[in-house]
């Protein structure tokens, strides 16, 4: 089974969801491509969205997909 959340406007942007979930703010886009979003802000969810979260992954450290820091 698949680790999800459910996200409302009240938990801001993606930055803030994979700080808390990934451990690192910048690994937002992962979260972002794998729920088919384009932008961080969550700030149009007028009700919760079930997100479903990628696996916690040390490699990714520049937070930008394909480039290392």
């Amino acid at each position: 089974m698949a680790n999800t959340l459910k996200v409302t406007a009240a938990d801001i942007s993606l930055y803030h969801v994979a700080a808390r979930q990934l451990g690192d703010a910048t690994q937002w886009w992962r979260i972002a491509r794998l729920n088919g979003l384009d932008d961080p802000d969550l700030g149009g969810f007028a009700t919760p969205v079930v997100l479903t979260l990628p696996p916690v992954d040390a490699t990714q450290d520049s937070g930008v997909a394909g480039v290392s820091s």
